[in-house]
């Protein structure tokens, strides 16, 4: 099976905990990677007029992934779907952070580029809204029905 990670926003703004970094970084050279970094700027996106909150205008990936995309906002900028596109993938293995809200919207753009997003349930953690990411993962469900944990990719991987 043709797979890549997505990894989306593992950045310092967003103070990931290091059970995540590693649960993802364990996945790291086993299959092609991609990470997200969420940056600032108001021109693009109003976070801090609409949420009174922003990202950094510097942050970079605390996961070293083959190739970094930076994106302005919730979703995944078009060159990262172009990129997974060219890949010639069967699914697209999500993981990172928030899983109701950045997860959720790369997966709506991954599904509406032809793509199956799959999510890493255990490799994701949830907003302030539900840190534990249970919402994001039912809503996963609902809209892509792809979801695996992390034990069954390795063992996947290993049976290959």
């Amino acid at each position: 099976m043709r797979q890549a990670l997505l990894i989306i926003d593992v950045q310092p703004s967003f103070s990931p905990p290091q059970w995540l970094i590693d649960g993802i970084q364990s996945l790291i050279g086993k299959l092609p990677s991609v990470a997200t970094v969420e940056r600032h700027d108001e021109n693009r996106t109003p976070f801090k007029r609409q949420l009174g909150w922003h990202p950094a205008a510097d942050d970079d990936s605390l996961i070293a992934a083959d190739r970094i995309f930076i994106k302005y906002g919730y979703a995944p900028s078009p060159d990262t779907i172009e990129y997974l596109k060219s890949l010639n993938l069967d699914r697209v293995l999500v993981c990172g952070l928030q899983t109701e809200t950045c997860c959720l919207a790369a997966g709506f753009a991954l599904f509406n580029a032809g793509l199956q997003p799959t999510l890493l349930t255990d490799l994701t953690l949830g907003s302030s809204l539900d840190r534990s990411g249970g919402l994001g993962v039912r809503l996963w469900e609902h809209h892509f029905k792809h979801a695996l944990t992390s034990s069954e990719l390795h063992s996947c991987l290993q049976a290959s």
